[in-house]
C-alpha cells in the first residue's frame, strides 16, 4: 500500500511506546449491565439479565450474577443488549472520500500479484468512517485491499483505538482474489457480440491458468523453504515476500476470498478451487442462489453483499437480490452480510434487514451479521456473541437493530463505553446552534 503520512505517524507511534486504552472509561474498569433484555445469539434470550465486564472481556452474563465492587452500573431497564456487528467487506480506515480524491484512498497497488501487502498498517483511526458506523451499531469490520489479480490481505478491525495497531483484531484475516474477467449473467450474444464474448472467455481462462501458475509456484517455493529448513546443505534461497504470503494459501491454510458474482463464475471458482485444494469464500455472488446446492455440498462460505442494488439479469425478479440471503439459508449454505465501501459500512444493518423483509428468518439475519461472520474469519472465539470469555462488543439498544427507526443508547468496544459522537452528530449540532 502507499504510505501516506498518517499511517507512518500511527506506525512510529505504536513501535515507540504502548498507548493507556482509555476513553469514557478505562478498559481495565469494572461495567455492569443489568436489567436487560440479552440477546447472546448462541444461547437463547436471557430476560431481566446483566452482564459483567472487566479488562475488556465479559465475565458473567446471567438472570443473577455478582459484580464486582466499585463497578459502573449501566440501567438497560426496558432495553436490549445485542453483540456487535460484524461488517464483513469494507474499505473503512483505507477510504476517506471515494469520487474526486485519489490521496484519500489507499486500497490497491499497482501490479497483479500483491499477495505480500496487508492492510492493517494502513488503517486511518482518524477516519470521520468509523465514527459514522459504529454508532450504527457495527462494532467490528473487515477492511479489504482491492485492485490486480491478488489484491493482498484483508485485516479484521475493531472500530475503536488509538492507533491501527489498537484496532487491529486480525491482522491477515484472508488473501483477497479478483476472478478474472467478470462475465455478465449468461446472456446469449449474436454476430459481433457473440465473438466479443468468445474473446472474453479466452483471456478469462488464461488470466486463471495464469492464477494457477502463481500458486502453484507459491507451493513449489514452500516446498523449496521447508527442505532448506531440514537440510542446511542445499543452496540458500532468494526471498519472494509474494509468495511467502501465498504459501498458507497454496496449502488449504488460510482462506482466499474470491470475488465472483454470477453464476458462471461461481461454478469455475468451485471447479478451480477443487483443482487447487483451496480454503474459499466466496465474496459477492449476486447470483449464489442459482448454485447454492453445490456451494452447501462443498461447505464453502459466502459473502453477500451490498443488498441494495438492481438485478443481475434483465428477466430477474424484482426481489432477486433481496431473496438471495434467504435461497442461500434454505439450502444451508453459511453466509455473511457486507457492504463493499467505507462511507456505505453505516448500512450494514438495513442490508442484514432488508434481506428479513423478503424471506430470511430474523435470527438467522442476526446471526449473518454477529456469529457467522466470526465464525468465517476464524475469531468466533473472540467475538460474534455475547458469552464469558469472549470481547465485550457490545450495543444497548432501545429495539431490534436490523430496524432503521432502533436507536443505539450504548455503544461498548473492547470495554468501553464509547461516546455516542460522529462526525453527523458534529455537524448537527453545529448547525442546529446557528442563530
Amino acid at each position: 500500500m502507499r504510505m501516506k503520512f498518517y499511517t507512518l505517524v500511527s506506525i512510529l507511534i505504536s513501535a515507540a511506546i504502548t498507548l493507556p486504552s482509555v476513553g469514557a472509561q478505562g478498559r481495565g474498569d469494572a461495567i455492569v449491565i443489568r436489567n436487560a433484555r440479552i440477546f447472546t445469539v448462541t444461547k437463547g434470550v436471557i430476560e431481566n439479565g446483566s452482564i459483567v465486564i472487566t479488562g475488556g472481556k465479559i465475565t458473567a452474563v446471567g438472570a443473577s450474577v455478582s459484580a464486582p465492587g466499585g463497578a459502573r452500573v449501566i440501567d438497560a431497564r426496558g432495553l436490549s443488549v445485542y453483540p456487535g456487528m460484524i461488517d464483513s467487506g469494507t474499505t473503512i480506515g483505507l477510504t476517506e472520500v471515494g469520487q474526486g480524491a485519489p490521496g484519500t484512498v489507499d486500497t490497491s497497488e499497482i501490479g497483479d500479484n500483491n499477495a505480500n501487502i496487508h492492510v492493517d498498517i494502513a488503517v486511518n483511526p482518524e477516519s470521520s468512517h468509523i465514527g459514522v458506523t459504529r454508532v450504527n451499531g457495527t462494532t467490528t469490520a473487515l477492511t479489504m485491499p482491492r485492485g490486480g489479480l491478488i489484491a493482498g490481505q484483508s485485516a479484521l478491525i475493531n472500530l475503536d483505538g488509538w492507533t491501527w495497531a489498537e484496532m487491529t483484531l486480525k491482522a491477515r484475516a484472508a488473501m483477497h482474489i479478483n476472478w478474472p474477467g467478470g462475465l455478465g449473467g449468461g446472456f446469449e450474444f449474436g454476430g459481433g457480440q457473440q465473438r466479443a464474448g468468445a474473446e472474453l472467455r479466452r483471456e478469462q481462462d488464461r488470466r486463471i491458468e495464469e492464477l494457477k501458475k502463481i500458486l502453484r509456484d507459491a507451493i513449489a517455493y514452500g516446498n523449496a523453504k521447508d527442505a532448506r529448513a531440514r537440510d542446511a546443505s542445499l543452496p540458500r534461497m532468494e526471498t519472494d515476500l509474494r509468495l511467502e504470503a501465498l504459501v498458507p494459501v497454496a496449502r488449504g491454510q488460510m482462506s482466499a476470498v474470491i470475488h465472483a458474482q454470477v453464476e458462471r463464475d461461481i461454478k469455475k471458482v468451485i471447479a478451480f478451487a477443487d483443482e487447487m485444494k483451496l480454503k474459499i469464500i466466496i465474496s459477492g455472488a449476486v447470483e449464489g442462489w442459482r448454485v447454492a446446492d453445490q456451494l452447501k455440498a462443498k461447505n464453502i462460505p459466502v459473502i453477500i453483499g451490498p443488498v441494495n442494488r438492481m438485478p443481475n439479469r434483465e428477466d430477474d425478479g424484482y426481489d432477486a437480490v433481496y431473496t438471495n440471503a434467504a435461497m442461500l439459508h434454505k439450502a444451508g449454505v453459511k453466509f455473511a452480510f457486507q457492504t463493499m465501501g467505507s462511507a456505505e459500512a453505516r448500512d450494514l444493518p438495513y442490508q442484514a434487514g432488508e434481506s428479513a423483509a423478503f424471506g430470511l428468518p430474523k435470527e438467522e439475519a442476526l446471526k449473518a451479521v454477529t456469529i457467522y461472520p466470526a465464525e468465517i474469519f476464524g475469531v468466533a472465539d473472540q467475538i460474534g456473541s455475547i458469552e464469558v470469555g469472549k470481547l465485550a462488543n457490545l450495543i444497548i439498544t432501545d429495539g431490534d437493530p436490523l430496524e432503521i427507526r432502533t436507536q443505539i443508547k450504548h455503544l461498548i468496544i473492547r470495554g468501553r463505553d464509547v461516546p455516542l459522537t460522529s462526525r453527523h452528530t458534529e455537524l448537527y449540532d453545529k448547525y442546529k446552534s446557528r442563530p
